[in-house]
């Protein structure tokens, strides 16, 4: 009989250790009996993957052990079922023990992460990929990204249990540590096919299952001395909670994890925090996007247009040298922060002009009150780190951001709805965020830190290093891809891709500013200073992963040294220091745009091609901040980590790591959801057709200054296009926005994408998407001894089992016929080289059957021209060999481009036949031409200048 106590009966007991042991072997019992089970009854079909098969690949993956087939996922799922009650009851226990923690809502936080990982479980448990592959995917990916708040929660939150704490962090370890071959091995068989890697992913993959259960079964020690008692009576339960100090934060106190986790909670700070950060995000949004509308003018007047002049509009601070202006802007802050609003609604003007205009004012206002905010709370520990974070997270907040939108910012004023934009949301977000800084009040601060000494050294150092940092954080780190394409060489994959390593990226910016505001003293010493130069230095020379490798240590220095360079130069006179700063950026932006640009403007031969020279200068102004800020470091001698001056500023370093935490799970996610499937099929694969089309997409930007790759990617669906090449393509400059319009079309569309000569080889660039997997990749760049450089790609495609060359190629401009000459020359041996069947896909500037044109279509090429008879060209050509013509058509543009969409029909394993045209009715329906576009077409797209396709015997 159970004992008798005053409240009542107790009519059992349940040991707290139970519930996580019956959590541990129900959750083993559903993964490890369905595996069991599924070898047993389906083994050759659950090893099978889309690529290989038994022997090939031997052991099955979790998602295909649980979720396709009879009975193994019913065992799955009935365990699962069973597990879910110990799950709530385990959390709900970790709950109760760790409530009374002082002065805290983490526990609160910590169990409804736990609740919601359950749920999330549950989701995708009883949501196969087979029912609802989306679905199953949120679920998943939503159960993932809350695993990274449970275990440091968890952690934070352990009592003071010696064994269990060091069994979590071995298990936590473990389990992170397990992700980076997981998604290696992924990556090995989903983009390389590699024989074998799905077999070792999979083993990885059951090994973050076992992990991922065993960290919660580490529960079992700290339940020991708890106890479930249910008794017969409505009383109410008296029990004592109370626990000791976190021995595991105490011993690490005097580190950045003992920092961060021990600190009060403020849900009000956390908000105060993000609004900062969006702010910064808005900048950064606002001031990319200059360059971007900048550019329009000079592209459509093909030279100097005066609109140029709007690249000064960053410097601004240079009034704030008029003590007047200076106390205006100070006091008045909050209204100088709300008037760039104007680059947000930038959006709403329809004429470009104007669009330029509101973009100029937001960032001459977003120019000055940054350096005033900076300014304003110099003698301020703790805001101003608060706001230097704030500056660097918007700037990685806005990398996340075109990282989820394809490269484009979503809130540019080349956005709009119909093209992917959100701009009310972002006005929405920042008139929050403005409200946010009008209402919170400085008591949330310390203000009783010491007046700053005068600082020593000219303030031109100083102002040098911001603009040199400000140029490598535009230039390099604006877009998350952006140094990927500088190492990319082509097919086949021997480097990093945008989709997933464009998240290595963000992930490592984030490392480095944690670590420049732990550890000042490395960040700005000239050791710190050395090895970031080394990896600008690889990245400028090397390709492939050495190249990204450089990258990376790059990346981790310039975010590092971001708060000493900024607060060193706060503490000379703002308007002189940061009229320089921003003055030597603008030079720095003109310079990088020089060395493609030579061509069209004044003194440009003198820096043509020296992307080794802007590389140079940005690490040598650097260096100018670097000697400034160790002049005026408060001692030379200090100890690596630097516990933060006071509680304030520990607690607001707190509530920024937990942002950058939070835009690390946001771009692990997207990575995830973008990740290519390389499933891709042509349009009319039982046909053995070929429908390939050329394309000068002028850095897709329309007509009407609007982001152009929605349009182009209907055009191209509709037209049916199994191959494209495109020209005037590399849009990964300041001047372009940094962006890669390649993978919004090469993702919607279900293309390989070969983005061509990458950002670093000074042209403008062509781009190849396939349907066909792309074999191999070859970069070239014509001999061009006078004028722009002229890129090319020669690719080769698996076609129906056939090997097909592909060729894309931009030539010089008309101004230099020897470069033109040289370059035809170049390109027929090129074509020439291959006995395969070939498509030239190009921009030759030369008229049919005259000059150059007789070098391309000749003997040595052995290429012949799609349609002799069309005497209407200048650019774009169409030139094949041993493949069957059938087709041909013209498409106009429309409003998207200058340029007409030129396609051709070829059948693979068919020999050239005659130039004798046939009517529509002798041609097969799979070969014919979509007949949208017959007479007036869609959205101004019709077939013109034949007015209709042109087939061929």
């Amino acid at each position: 009989m159970a004992p008798k106590q005053r409240n009542g009966d107790v009519v059992a007991v349940i040991p707290g250790d139970w519930i996580t042991h019956a959590h541990t072997f129900t959750a083993y019992a559903a993964f490890i009996g369905a595996l069991i089970v599924g070898m047993a009854l389906h083994y050759h079909k659950i090893v099978e993957n889309e690529h290989f098969g038994y022997p090939i690949e031997w052991f099955p993956s979790v998602s295909a052990t649980i979720g396709d087939r009879y009975p193994e996922r019913a065992i799955f799922q009935v365990f699962i079922a069973i597990c879910s009650g110990p799950r709530f009851v385990l959390v709900f226990l970790w709950y109760c023990l760790s409530a009374n923690r002082p002065n805290s809502s983490l526990p609160k936080f910590v169990a409804g992460v736990g609740v919601f990982r359950t749920l999330t479980c549950g989701g995708w448990t009883y949501v196969t990929s087979t029912d609802d592959h989306d679905w199953h995917d949120i679920f998943m990916i939503s159960y993932l990204v809350a695993t990274l708040p449970w275990t440091l929660g968890c952690l934070a939150l352990s009592p003071p249990n010696p064994q269990a704490i060091k069994y979590r962090k071995y298990l936590a370890g473990a389990f992170f540590g397990t992700l980076v071959p997981l998604v290696y091995f992924f990556i090995q068989h989903k983009v390389h096919r590699v024989p074998g890697a799905y077999t070792i992913y999979a083993f990885f993959e059951w090994a973050l299952v076992l992990l991922d259960v065993a960290f919660d079964a580490v529960t079992a020690l700290d339940f020991s001395s708890l106890e479930l008692t249910i008794k017969d009576t409505k009383g109410l339960s008296r029990g004592d909670n109370k626990r000791g100090v976190d021995s595991a934060v105490e011993k690490v106190k005097d580190k950045p994890i003992g920092q961060i986790l021990d600190t009060r909670f403020s849900w009000s700070e956390l908000a105060d925090a993000a609004a900062d950060v969006y702010l910064g995000f808005t900048f950064w949004s606002i001031l990319t996007s200059l360059g971007l509308v900048v550019w329009y003018f000079p592209l459509w007047h093909m030279g100097i247009s005066g609109y140029e002049v709007a690249v000064m509009a960053t410097i601004s601070p240079l009034f704030l040298e008029i003590p007047p202006i200076r106390r205006l802007v100070v006091n008045t802050l909050p209204v100088s922060i709300a008037t760039t609003i104007a680059g947000l609604l930038a959006y709403l003007a329809k004429s470009p002009e104007n669009r330029l205009g509101a973009i100029s004012l937001a960032v001459w206002q977003g120019a000055i009150a940054w350096t005033a905010i900076w300014y304003r709370n110099r003698g301020n520990a703790a805001m101003l780190e608060s706001k230097i974070s704030a500056f660097v997270i918007g700037l990685i907040a806005s990398s996340v951001a075109k990282f989820a939108f394809w490269t484009n910012n979503p809130v540019w004023p080349i956005m709009h709805a119909e093209n992917g934009g959100m701009n009310k949301t972002g006005i929405f977000l920042f008139v929050l965020a403005v409200a946010r800084i009008v209402q919170k009040r400085s008591k949330h601060f310390d203000n009783s830190s010491p007046p700053l000494e005068k600082p020593k050294g000219p303030s031109v150092l100083a102002g040098l290093g911001v603009g040199g940092l400000l140029f490598a954080l535009h230039s390099l780190l604006s877009d998350s891809s952006t140094m990927i394409l500088w190492v990319w060489e082509g097919f086949p994959v021997r480097g990093p891709q945008a989709v997933p390593h464009g998240a290595v990226t963000i992930f490592v910016m984030s490392l480095g500013l944690a670590f420049g505001l732990f550890y000042p003293s490395v960040s700005r010493s000239w050791t710190a200073f050395g090895v970031g130069s080394i990896g600008a230095a690889v990245l400028t020379t090397f390709s492939h992963w050495t190249g990204y490798y450089g990258a990376l240590v790059l990346t981790f220095y310039l975010t590092a040294v971001s708060p000493a360079l900024i607060s060193n130069a706060i503490r000379f006179s703002p308007g002189r220091t940061f009229f320089v700063g921003f003055f030597s950026y603008n030079i720095m932006v003109l310079f990088h745009v020089w060395v493609v640009a030579y061509a069209f403007v004044p003194g440009g031969p003198l820096v043509r091609e020296h992307t080794d020279w802007v590389m140079t200068t940005t690490m040598i102004l650097i260096g100018c901040g670097v000697f400034s800020a160790t002049q005026n470091s408060a001692t030379t001698r200090q100890k690596s980590f630097q516990p933060a001056s006071n509680p304030t500023t520990r607690r607001q370093r707190t509530y920024y790591i937990y942002i950058l935490l939070g835009l690390q799970l946001l771009a692990t996610s997207i990575a995830y959801l973008r990740f290519p499937g390389y499933n891709y099929q042509p349009y009319h694969k039982d046909s053995k057709l070929i429908t390939a089309g050329i394309w000068t997409i002028h850095f897709s930007i329309d007509n009407d200054m609007w982001s152009s790759e929605r349009r182009m990617e209907a055009l191209i669906r509709e037209t049916e296009l199994d191959v494209v090449g495109f020209l005037e393509s590399d849009t990964q400059r300041i001047i372009m926005g940094n962006r890669d319009f390649t993978q919004y079309l090469a993702e919607e569309l279900g293309m390989y994408v070969d983005y061509g000569p990458g950002p670093n080889k000074h042209t403008w660039g062509c781009a190849l998407l396939s349907k066909f997997p792309i074999i191999n990749s070859t970069h070239h760049l014509l001999p061009s001894p006078v004028g722009e450089l002229a890129p090319a790609i020669h690719a080769t495609v698996d076609a129906y089992g056939e090997l097909v060359d592909i060729f894309v190629f931009h030539s010089g401009q008309e101004e230099d016929p020897e470069d033109r000459r040289l370059q035809s020359e170049y390109l027929a041996k090129l074509m020439g080289s291959s006995n395969r069947p070939s498509i030239l896909l190009s921009y030759l500037v030369t008229k049919p059957k005259e000059g150059n044109y007789n070098t391309y279509v000749s003997e040595t090429s052995g290429m012949r021209d799609i349609d002799p008879s069309d005497w209407d060209r200048w650019c774009e050509y169409i030139l094949y060999k041993n493949l069957r013509r059938i087709g041909y058509a013209r498409v106009s543009r429309s409003t998207i481009t200058d340029t007409e969409l030129q396609v051709g029909k070829f059948i693979v394993g068919q020999s050239e036949g005659s130039d004798e045209m046939i009517s529509e009715d002798q041609v097969p329906e799979p070969y014919r031409f979509p007949a949208m576009f017959r007479g007036e077409g869609v959205r101004d797209h019709r077939y013109h200048v034949f007015d209709e396709p042109r087939y061929y015997s």
